[in-house]
């Protein structure tokens, strides 16, 4: 018997080296195209001359942050370099792709013309998929829609035929739903996963499939920057690092071509929902599951709840059932949050549009267009909607019918987050480091400010300001609580004790100012023209958090998401935690709380859940 299985597993080997004709191609990673100075600009040139004086490259592949903050100039530098490659190149983006990006990850699609790519060369079947986040800062997510395309086209292929998947992340936990890629991927027979984003050359295995991480083409230090030279064979893949215009190094790892028959991957490395058991006083009324990512937060009317998805379908449904009511489908993804005021719902498209619906049959009242993807969230104030752009404006619209009443155009990168409004001022923040005071009533600028850096990525853009007594507080990616004098826009402050990120909230009666920090505790800062220190904080035990859900509290609840797809809820007076629920494993959106017993809440893989507390 144990002959015969040592036979057949011979066979299967033989089987699968016998489709394979032997071939090289390129592996590329991590080029982060953007570089203040154009050094990764060289580095990908020399990269690609090196390619196109070898003469037995049959392709390149490149597994994703290929451009530093994702914006249209990037992309485009990106392609024009690429595109001199005299091979085929296949391309999917990274975090950095799609994380910042001014278009919502739309235009590394338009400009490529796809974000993920399936071909078979020689036998070997490779896909290859894209992975966020998008437009927020959280764990990597593969898609929903991704995953479905994933399901559908592995289901097109013979159970024999080899595999070779490609990812920006590894297939682990730093992807929030590793697991379903990996539960996919060993239904057929995967020989390999390649993957970036820890630039540096590394052998792996993701829960028994062989994988390798690929190096930065970036020189760092170095002289030059470089990549993968990758030779398959008949019984094998072998990487060597290549220097471009010096020399290829001996190989550093292979993966040995054989017949998989994956087992299950035990439970224990599927995430637990248990923690719902612990509080049984919190269900979900109802839940929805969309085709694609809701990364924004619900609005809701009392009667139907509004929000759209990366596919750029808008969609309402019945508060009370969870029923979908009517749907709309625009030309982007939607990440802009809904805002609804008499009888009323605007959003914004990546499409470039601001729209405006009729709430109950979803009839189109208006739509404007700017000169970009419309990312930012809306706010209507006395029929007036404020809201920010991709084209590096804000605007205020007339909600009756989308007539432009002014536009500030001093900014320099897009806006993606909520502003507010107190007295006659309208405040926002944007990826080009700065936090703007408009006059509300002109559009004429206040003030602006910034926390000195120079880095575009610590911008006060992800965060809702909050504000007490004429002081303005924000967090940021500096990791710093800061308070601004809301006349002039002066620093009366900054504390940085508790490593917030972009998550803030106030509590209802002004006197504390809340932070999400990036290990396990809500801190409170007493409000204040003078410096403060933390006041109070309780350990939620959320673990390592860097999502920019806000606190949200009423009646003496403060509630809040986490990046592993629990939302949780305080007792601010009596410092402790009341419960959780969790609803998938993907990153929480700021939730919208209808009371403190009733609160929708949606998660980037497109959840969207009525929560109900009964006590």
């Amino acid at each position: 018997m144990k002959y015969l299985l040592v036979c057949i597993l011979f066979c299967y080997t033989l089987q699968a080296s016998a489709q394979i004709k032997p071939f090289r191609f390129a592996f590329i990673s991590d080029t982060h195209i953007g570089s203040p100075n154009g050094s990764a600009e060289e580095d990908l040139r020399r990269t690609v001359a090196d390619i196109n004086q070898m003469t037995d490259i049959a392709f390149v592949v490149l597994t994703g942050d290929i451009t530093e903050l994702g914006t249209t100039e990037e992309i485009k530098t990106a392609r024009a370099i690429l595109d001199e490659l005299k091979v085929p190149y296949y391309i999917i983006p990274g975090n950095h792709d799609t994380g910042w990006s001014e278009s919502g990850g739309v235009a590394f699609a338009a400009i490529f013309g796809y974000d993920k790519f399936a071909f078979t060369y020689n036998g070997i079947r490779f896909i290859g998929c894209a992975s966020g986040p998008y437009v927020r800062m959280s764990d990597g997510h593969v898609p929903r829609d991704a995953v479905n395309w994933l399901e559908k086209e592995l289901s097109t292929l013979k159970p024999d035929q080899p595999v070779i998947f490609l990812n920006h992340y590894p297939l682990d936990n730093g992807l929030d739903n590793w697991y379903e890629v990996i539960d996919r991927l060993k239904q057929k027979n995967t020989i390999a996963a390649l993957c970036g984003h820890g630039h540096a050359n590394r052998a792996m295995n993701f829960e028994g499939i062989p994988a390798v991480m690929g190096r930065s083409n970036l020189r760092v230090k170095a002289e030059t920057g470089g990549y993968n030279l990758v030779d398959v064979r008949s019984d094998s893949i072998i990487f060597a690092e290549r220097w471009p215009g010096r020399q290829t190094l001996a190989s550093w790892t292979g993966v040995k071509i054989e017949k998989h028959l994956y087992q299950p991957s035990p439970e224990h490395l599927r995430p637990s929902y248990a923690v719902n058991d612990s509080f049984p006083e919190v269900k979900a009324v109802w839940k929805y599951s969309a085709e694609a990512n809701i990364i924004s937060t619900p609005a809701t009317d009392g009667k139907l709840v509004f929000f759209g998805n990366s596919l750029g379908n808008i969609t309402a449904l019945d508060i009370r059932t969870g029923k979908k009511k009517w749907q709309f489908q625009t030309g982007g993804a939607v990440f802009s949050s809904p805002a609804v005021d008499q009888q009323r719902m605007v959003v914004g498209s990546g499409d470039g549009y601001v729209y405006c619906f009729e709430t109950t049959k979803g009839r189109l009242v208006w739509k404007y267009k700017a000169d970009a993807a419309v990312l930012g969230s809306p706010l209507i104030k006395d029929g007036i909607v404020y809201v920010g752009g991709s084209d590096h404006c804000f605007r205020a619209l007339e909600l009756v019918s989308g007539k432009e009443i002014w536009r500030f155009i001093g900014l320099e990168g897009p806006v993606m987050s909520l502003p507010v409004i107190t007295g006659n001022q309208v405040l926002f923040g944007a990826w080009d480091r700065n936090l703007y005071a408009l006059d509300r009533k002109t559009g004429k600028l206040n003030w602006k400010w910034n926390n000195g850096s120079t880095v575009r990525n610590y911008s006060p853009a992800a965060c809702i300001p909050v504000i007490r007594d004429d002081v303005v507080y924000i967090v940021a990616p500096d990791r710093y609580l800061t308070a601004i004098d809301l006349a002039t826009g002066t620093t009366l402050w900054r504390n940085n004790e508790a490593t917030v990120r972009e998550s803030i909230g106030i509590s209802a009666d002004g006197k504390w100012v809340y932070g999400k920090t990036m290990n396990d505790f809500v801190v409170a800062f007493p409000t204040s023209r003078e410096k403060q220190s933390v006041a109070w904080k309780i350990n939620c035990g959320f673990g390592y958090e860097h999502v920019p859900s806000m606190l949200m509290e009423q009646q003496n609840t403060v509630v809040f998401g986490t990046k592993n797809g629990r939302v949780y809820a305080i007792d601010p007076v009596k410092r402790e935690m009341k419960w959780v629920y969790k609803i998938d494993h993907s990153m929480v959106n700021t939730v919208n709380m209808l009371s403190s017993k009733r609160i929708l809440a949606a998660t980037m893989d497109g959840k969207l859940s009525l929560l109900e507390v009964t006590e």
